[in-house]
């Protein structure tokens, strides 16, 4: 699940800082993906939830899918965002652990972190921090957090296998992993996994969803549930992949994995 040798991970980085900057500063503006409220109401959020997270949060919220009733989570437990944007995800999650919990996201675009570190600072969550990093390179320790969630960016991530293990480092036993994603059912051909401006939009790096669930389970975790999203991209270009190879939104709950004494998983 490691695509290093097929594109240019300097460029895709770029390509993807650039795409996810204009999200944050421009959320009005035209891409091949939707952002806002509308698209969150359609994937499926409370708009009651909605109307006590920042506006500005929600206006740049580019997720995939709807993943919460999967993720149960309580109150009091600790929640680990990767690739936080604009920090929606991390609000609404905030509202789920209480002021006994915590939510932390990161993400490598200061200009998403700029803005909501900037709504924190607005609004009332002293639960909620922001960490510029990789997802990919996590600087939490060990079995700190009990969910690990994300919304479309794992596909943006050239080494799928690296973020799964990450995750699962970080998780505490039994901890869970509740993501959106894109995924397909064909695999993509070379050109369109070279294709470091198809990757920015949430194509290129499209795993085949067989290949995906693999990369889950060797980082060290379980996949319980894989259900499709209603989810649908703008641009031709974009609906076009869509049809030919099955590219797709799901929404996945995946258990870190115990090791018994024998050493088999359970």
């Amino acid at each position: 699940m490691a695509v290093t040798s097929s594109v240019d991970l300097v460029e895709l980085e770029a390509k993807v800082t650039e795409m996810y900057r204009a999200v944050a500063e421009n959320p009005k503006g035209e891409y091949h993906f939707e952002l806002g409220r509308d698209l969150a109401e359609r994937l499926g959020y409370p708009a009651k939830t909605l109307d006590q997270i920042p506006n500005g949060a929600v206006e740049s919220f580019a997720g995939v899918g709807y993943f919460f009733d999967l993720a149960n989570v309580k109150e009091g437990e600790e929640v680990l965002d990767l690739g936080s944007g604009s920090g929606m995800d991390v609000f609404f999650a905030a509202l789920q652990v209480g002021l006994q919990g915590r939510v932390s996201g990161v993400d490598m675009t200061r200009e998403q972190l700029a803005k909501a570190e900037r709504l924190r600072a607005e609004t009332s969550f002293p639960q909620i921090t922001f960490t510029e990093g990789h997802i990919d390179d996590l600087a939490f320790p060990d079995a700190s957090f009990d969910v690990v969630i994300s919304n479309g960016v794992i596909n943006l991530a050239a080494d799928k296998r690296r973020v799964f293990a990450e995750a699962a480092r970080i998780l505490r036993p039994d901890g869970r992993l509740v993501i959106a994603d894109i995924v397909t059912e064909v695999e993509l051909t070379p050109q369109i996994v070279g294709n470091t401006d198809l990757w920015a939009s949430c194509i290129g790096g499209a795993a085949q969803q067989d290949a995906y669930q693999q990369a889950i389970e060797s980082g060290g975790l379980r996949l319980e549930v894989m259900k499709k999203n209603k989810y649908r991209f703008l641009s031709e270009q974009a609906q076009g992949a869509g049809e030919r190879y099955g590219v797709k939104s799901v929404s996945v709950l995946a258990r870190k994995v115990e090791i018994g004494q024998a050493g088999d998983r359970k």
